[in-house]
């Protein structure tokens, strides 16, 4: 066996190493209060010194240049704004209330930001309530698991039950059994309204009647497993909500609808979807006077990663119609403007998250998916272009809030200006309207200090089918990484685990639906021709790479391309080792195996036992090529990656084991 010499991380005041992105600081995104002059910020950080995750909320204005005032949050939960200034902490089944007392600039001082000590508002009945929302009429809802007959007073009570119940056998008769990282228990999630009012004296008043908005509804929602507040949104009296359809199995069918119910409780909720088969559905929100709905709506059921569309619902006239049939990208997130003529929303493009904006046409006659619009409103006008937006949010006086990160930076609060002017030109003119405001960074929460990152350079060449593609350019040595999905991108944004400038294949998100559509039952076809365009374009274009000290890696469906790579030496990739994090190894067993059927059931035609389905499976099956394996390997797989299950990176341990390849690490 070779001796292997000790490894360690170059380390220096102008060095990012893997131990600094640990211990950065990591900013979620920025929410205003109701009047649109402060911005509450969590954020949390991990300690290698005391080996545990901080959590803190920053206060900023965003009218000042008062440094923003920091709150740690000594027990974790989550804090969210009651009023203009008064934020809620929710910490251990308690809330409380803390206010915010902000003094601005003025001509003989500078601004003051602090905060008044906390005050017990109330209690819940678990430790486990989240996604707090609060209507200005006086209800806080929430989320909160729970069991079978929705009460949020004896889930305490059945918690022992099910402990006690003197077995640890889990018993199915119907999928999920299991579900991302955990086996599926017998709470689901619901969404819950409390009476939480402030009184003349400015005393708050907390109920103690939760009433479950879902109860006889078999509904779930927010929709696991990753569903938040994003998965409804509350007015004055009404909460719009979307969850997965009950009468459908959610193994094999992503459908999802959408409600409405009264916030108080006591009504059924209302349908606003069709009854037809269809997609997913996302960000449900109403806007400011509750007369209109918007959320985002995807047509095949079953396909995760189809593209989606806004659909407005006039709740007035019962109208339904869908507003960008015609626009070949996906919104991830919308927003009402304050006056409710226009919506806003992010969407990814060429691997950046931009924020745009469409005005609202006038109700039709009858619900309709492709209304005879005018130009302008066909064309989403962009606001900003570069990074990755999250948390928008708009507020008076022409702004909008996001959260915005990079390739080079994490969150922070920017503040964009001028859309009231941009409105203006949108409305007066049929021809294309340009945005000519600011976008103001308001917060500068993760300074790297010396320790800056490269940009990157963006670069194109001819992939499959002469298709332009698109990846990003660093210099020796190299690892060329592979994103999962595979309906997913690479894009210009912050992550803590995978960070990088890396090609974006056939298959990839933000380059059009027809460029996503394209891997399903071609999964070891076009991405790898483009895949080796791009490598070849890159070493032909940089020459100061070491191609000696070349690997790749990936993930998922990244990590079956690395097992698909292993066994394709005809590729000509040249790497000297290869990295497969929880990838496929066997297309077939995976589509027995994974918990989300509806993914192999899409991506590979039909049920892994079907003709073409079967016939595609073996055609791209990596486990029919180990005779040709050949470069060292190393696998990581996780046993709750229930996706993938952990035989997957054993079996191909084991195969890789027994064809006793070199193991030379000195690369």
């Amino acid at each position: 066996m070779t001796t292997q010499s000790s490894f360690q991380f170059k380390e220096g005041s102008d060095v990012f190493t893997p131990k600094d992105l640990v211990e950065l600081a990591r900013p979620g995104t920025g929410v205003a209060n109701h009047a649109g002059d402060l911005v509450l910020v969590p954020v949390s950080k991990y300690s290698f010194e005391d080996k545990e995750n901080h959590k803190t909320i920053y206060i900023a204005p965003l009218e000042s240049t008062v440094k923003p005032f920091e709150l740690p949050l000594a027990k974790g939960g989550e804090a969210f704004w009651l009023t203009g200034n008064t934020i809620a902490h929710e910490k251990t089944r308690h809330l409380i209330s803390i206010d915010v007392v902000y003094h601005p600039v003025t001509e003989n001082s500078a601004g003051i930001l602090h905060t008044d000590s906390p005050v017990l508002l109330g209690s819940f009945p678990t430790s486990s309530a989240t996604n707090f929302r609060y209507s200005t009429d006086g209800f806080l809802v929430f989320s909160d698991s729970v069991y079978a007959d929705g009460n949020l007073t004896t889930v305490k009570e059945q918690d022992e039950a099910w402990e006690n119940r003197g077995t640890s056998a889990l018993v199915y008769d119907h999928t999920y059994e299991r579900h991302w990282d955990h086996w599926v228990l017998p709470k689901s999630q619901a969404l819950f309204s409390v009476r939480l009012t402030q009184g003349p004296d400015h005393k708050w008043s907390f109920g103690s009647e939760f009433v479950n908005l879902l109860a006889g509804t078999s509904h779930s929602s927010p929709v696991e497993p990753f569903g938040g507040t994003d998965d409804f949104d509350v007015s004055k009296q009404t909460v719009i909500y979307t969850t997965l359809d009950p009468a459908l199995s959610p193994a094999w069918h992503t459908k999802q609808n959408v409600y409405i119910v009264d916030v108080a409780g006591g009504s059924k909720p209302r349908e606003l979807t069709s009854s037809a088969l269809k997609g997913q559905t996302h960000s449900p929100i109403l806007n400011e006077n509750a007369d209109k709905a918007a959320w985002l709506e995807l047509d095949k059921d079953g396909y995760e990663s189809d593209r989606a569309k806004i659909i407005i619902y006039d709740l007035k006239k019962d109208v339904r119609f869908t507003l960008t049939q015609k626009w070949d990208r996906s919104p991830d997130s919308l927003a009402f403007s304050k006056e409710g003529e226009y919506i806003y929303f992010t969407a990814g493009d060429h691997a950046k998250v931009k924020v745009f904006v469409l005005p609202i046409p006038a109700t039709p006659q009858k619900s309709t998916t492709d209304p005879d619009l005018s130009p302008k409103y066909l064309t989403p006008v962009p606001i900003v272009k570069d990074g990755a937006s999250s948390g928008l949010q708009t507020l008076y006086n022409g702004r909008v809030l996001i959260s915005k990160s990079s390739f080079t930076s994490p969150n922070d609060v920017f503040l964009v200006r001028g859309l009231d002017d941009l409105q203006m030109q949108i409305a007066q003119a049929e021809g294309a309207a340009k945005f000519t405001g600011k976008v103001e960074q308001i917060t500068n929460l993760t300074d790297l200090g010396e320790k800056k990152l490269s940009k990157g350079e963006e670069f194109w060449f001819k992939g499959a089918e002469d298709i332009d593609m698109e990846g990003e350019k660093k210099a020796h040595p190299v690892v060329l990484l592979i994103h999962g999905g595979p309906q997913s991108a690479w894009e210009d944004q912050w992550s803590t685990r995978w960070n990088p400038n890396a090609i974006n294949p056939t298959g990839s998100s933000t380059f059009g639906q027809a460029f996503t559509d394209a891997i399903s039952g071609d999964w070891g076809g076009k991405p790898f021709v483009d895949l080796q365009k791009g490598w070849k374009h890159v070493l032909d274009t940089y020459p100061e790479i070491d191609t000696d000290r070349a690997v790749a890696a990936g993930a998922s469906w990244g990590g079956y391309a690395i097992n698909w790579i292993q066994g394709h030496p005809e590729y000509n990739f040249g790497f000297k080792a290869l990295v497969c994090h929880d990838g496929v190894f066997h297309t077939t067993y995976t589509g027995y195996a994974t918990e989300e059927l509806f993914f192999f059931n899409q991506d590979w035609h039909g049920r892994p036992w079907e003709k073409e389905a079967k016939e595609l499976a073996e055609k791209y099956n990596p486990s029919n090529f180990v005779d040709k394996w050949s470069t060292p390997q190393l696998w990581i797989h996780g046993s709750k990656d229930y996706r993938l299950p952990e035989t997957e990176g054993i079996g191909a341990f084991h195969a890789h084991q027994q064809c006793v390849i070199p193991l030379d690490y000195g690369i």
